[in-house]
Formats: structure tokens, C-alpha cells, sequence
């Protein structure tokens, strides 16, 4: 595989120099990258999900990227319901765009920086300790690949004692009408003490070509903090993406989060929860309803360190077509981590012979006064609940929509926002809707 393309984006971009912390740590992120190399199937955390032959052709990178935005009537089209009372931020071929975004909540509440900025200025410090804690975690050549690319990054703090009526939504914007494109957001989030945040993101391609995003957001949450947490995964075919969130509860707090996969092409998900403070919590829900010969892989850690905390992981999938799916969830129980609680459930229904599903629910434990609990499920429609509908007059097509909505209600019902909730119930049933045509 020739990826003389990407070391020479990766000169171009040291050319700058290394005067300042981001710098440096682009450096090692990239001698982590020529060491490791991208991950193949031999690797286990890879095993069933192959993202080599993304690299194949060369792609824009977000250091050679043309400097041209899209027109405000194309983010006009994606933005999400309840836009004019949230603060948008938007993100093109993987650089955040100060202009495009619009920032509604007052600067005593909320600090969005370009993270540059953010690393040479006051938060100096707050960046310097938390940015690239994620490679602790995750060792692999994707990760890195995203650090040497460090560039046009977002920081975003929230204050002290504030409650954060505005939701944060990030639009990321892939624009591959002109070329296929690799893009490589970075956001280090802070939550401060006693804090409520609630943040949305969605992913987006323009053009018929090709688009890659590799994506990493870090993000911290101090005593008291709590967040809401919602990914929508729903792009072209031609999209495809590895997408690591990395939680760090490093005082008492609570995460609340909800990936929702419709469509794309190869997907990887790294959802990952360090639980550094004791009596932490965190709860974990995933819904992918899959078709075509897309291929979804969520990865979720939850790294129990401290004692006395919660975590709870429920995962949905519905699959039909040549689709694939991958869940492999692993609980981590330190020996300090005495009287954890950690619960864990993934349930998959196959709609056709040719999908298939890999589901590897795991366990360490090295403590022993500890409850937790692992489960899967694979199975089919029941066919006396269809039986049960059609009997009554219902279309079977109708009563396969109806089946399958209520085994999505579990996830569904965990998104808190009204408005968000509808837009990803009708996102779903379109969605449904088009699989029992």
C-alpha cells in the first residue's frame, strides 16, 4: 500500500515548525503512525472490519484541502431541528469553520476557540493537560493518523457552575464534489464543575466522490458535570468513517449517549468511557438499522479505575441486504474499581439470509466485590407477531415497519430532546419504510 501521499502532506505541514505544543504533538502522533502503520484484520480489535482499501486512492487531506466553503444554502439544508436556539458548529473537509458557525450562548457560559488559539492563550494549560490523553486507549495507526493531522481544530469550554440551555450541534461537512476527500476533525471538549451540556453531532458529503472522516473528539467532564451525548450517523453510500469519542468522568459525573447508524459506507464507532472518579456513571445506547453493503462496527470501552460507579451499555441493530454489522463491547474493572456496577446488552435482528452481524460482548475483571453482566442476542422477525398484524388487516409491509419500530423504541426512547427525538424517529422509519418496500 503506497501512502507516500499522506507523508508528504504530513512535511508539508511540519514545515511550519514546532514551536508550539500541538506542533509537537502532531510529531509524535505521526512517529506513532509510521510505527504502528493502519490497522489490518490480523488485528484483533480489527478483525472484522477493513479499512485499508480507503487508503488506496490519494485523497485530500485537510492540510492540501481547497480553502473554498460550501454555500450557506447547503448548511442551511442540514442543519437540525431547533437550530435557532442552539449554537452550530460547522466543520468542512475536517477543519472547523469559524465562519459558517454561529455561536448563541454568552461567552460567560460557553468558549468555542479554534484549538491553535486555544493552545497559546489562556486555556494553555487546560489544553496542554487533557488534549491527546484519547492515545492512552486507543494505539492503533487511525488514531494517530488523526494527531499528526491536528489542524483547524476545535476547543470548547463550558463554564463553571453554568447550566447550558443552548445545545451544541456540530455540522461536519465533507465536500468531495471535486475529488474524494480524507478528513480529520479534532475537538477537545471541557466540561467544567457542575455543568450540564447537551451535544449533537452529524456528518454530511457533498458530491459523487469518495469521502473518509477520521474523527476524534476528546471530551472531560469535572465533578458534578453532566452531559447528553447523541451521534446521527446518515450519510451517502460513499462515506465512510472511524469515529472516536473519548470520556474522561475525571470527577463524580454522569454521560448520557445515543449513537444512532442509518447509512454510509465502512463505519467504526470507538466509543470510550475512563471512569476516573468514584461514583461515576455512565449509560451507553447504540441503534443501527443497516442495508446495502454498509458495514457498522461499534467499539465501546468503559474503563471502570475508581469505586462505586455505574455503567450501562444497550445495543440495537437491524440488518438487512448484504449489511454488516460488528458490536464488540468490553467492560474493564480495576482493582480499585470495588463495588462496581456494569451492565451490558446487545440484541440483533437479521432480516435477510445474506446480513450478517459479529457480536463479542466482553469482560475483565480484577476486583471482587463487583455486579456486572454481559449478554447477546441474534435472531428474526417473530413471525406470530407478523402473523398476529397482518390477521387484523394490516399490510405486511406496514407490520414489518411497526415490528421493527418497536424494537428500536428501547433506544429511541433514550433520546431526551423532543425535537431531536422526532427527527431521528422519522429519520428511522423513512429508513424501515424503504427496507420493506
Amino acid at each position: 500500500m503506497n501512502l507516500t501521499y499522506i507523508k508528504d502532506s504530513f512535511e508539508q505541514l511540519k514545515s511550519e515548525g514546532l514551536e508550539n505544543a500541538v506542533a509537537r504533538l502532531r510529531l509524535q502522533g505521526f512517529e506513532a503512525f509510521e510505527q504502528t502503520g493502519l490497522p489490518t484484520r490480523r488485528n484483533e480489535e480489527w478483525k472484522y472490519t477493513g479499512i485499508s482499501g480507503l487508503f488506496d486512492n490519494p485523497a485530500y487531506l485537510a492540510a492540501d484541502t481547497p480553502e473554498a466553503q460550501p454555500e450557506s444554502a447547503i448548511v442551511d439544508a442540514v442543519r437540525l431541528p431547533g437550530h435557532l436556539q442552539a449554537n452550530e458548529l460547522v466543520f468542512v473537509n475536517g477543519r472547523f469553520s469559524p465562519m459558517l458557525s454561529t455561536i448563541r450562548s454568552p461567552k460567560s457560559q460557553l468558549t468555542v476557540l479554534p484549538l491553535e488559539e486555544a493552545a497559546k492563550g489562556s486555556y494553555k494549560e487546560l489544553v496542554m493537560e487533557h488534549l491527546g490523553k484519547s492515545s492512552a486507549s486507543i494505539r492503533d495507526g487511525v488514531h494517530a493518523l488523526n494527531t499528526s493531522f491536528i489542524q483547524e481544530g476545535v476547543f470548547i469550554h463550558v463554564a463553571k457552575g453554568q447550566l447550558l440551555r443552548q445545545p451544541l450541534y456540530l455540522y461536519h461537512i465533507s465536500d468531495a464534489r471535486q475529488g474524494p476527500v480524507l478528513a480529520q476533525p479534532r475537538s477537545l471538549v471541557i466540561i467544567g464543575e457542575n455543568t450540564t451540556m447537551q451535544l449533537v453531532e452529524t456528518y454530511h458529503t457533498l458530491g459523487p466522490s469518495d469521502s473518509f472522516t477520521n474523527q476524534v473528539m476528546e471530551v472531560v467532564l469535572d465533578k458534578g458535570a453532566r452531559l447528553e451525548y447523541y451521534k446521527i450517523q446518515e450519510d451517502a453510500v460513499t462515506a465512510s468513517q472511524v469515529s472516536t469519542t473519548h470520556i474522561r468522568q475525571i470527577g463524580n459525573s454522569f454521560v448520557h449517549a445515543v449513537t444512532v447508524t442509518l447509512n454510509g459506507g465502512i463505519i467504526r464507532n470507538n466509543m470510550q468511557v475512563v471512569m476516573e472518579a468514584p461514583e461515576s456513571e455512565a449509560h451507553l445506547y447504540g441503534l443501527y438499522i443497516l442495508n446495502g453493503h454498509t458495514h457498522a462496527d461499534n467499539h465501546t470501552l468503559v474503563d471502570h479505575t475508581q469505586p462505586n460507579c455505574l455503567s450501562n451499555e444497550y445495543y440495537k441493530g437491524i440488518l438487512d441486504g448484504q449489511a454488516t454489522g460488528v458490536f464488540n463491547g468490553k467492560i474493564m474493572v480495576r482493582p480499585d474499581a470495588q463495588k462496581t456496577n456494569a451492565y451490558q446488552t446487545n440484541k440483533n435482528v437479521l432480516l435477510g439470509d445474506d446480513a450478517t452481524i459479529n457480536t463479542k460482548p466482553q469482560l475483565e475483571i480484577f476486583a471482587d466485590d463487583v455486579k456486572c453482566s454481559h449478554g447477546c442476542t441474534v435472531g428474526q422477525l417473530d413471525e406470530n407477531a407478523l402473523f398476529y398484524l397482518t390477521a387484523r388487516g394490516i399490510p405486511k409491509a406496514d407490520a414489518r415497519v411497526l415490528l421493527l419500530q418497536a424494537f428500536a423504541l428501547d433506544i429511541t426512547e433514550q433520546v431526551k430532546p423532543e425535537p431531536l427525538k422526532k427527527y431521528i424517529t422519522r429519520l428511522i422509519s423513512e429508513r424501515l419504510s424503504k427496507q420493506s418496500l
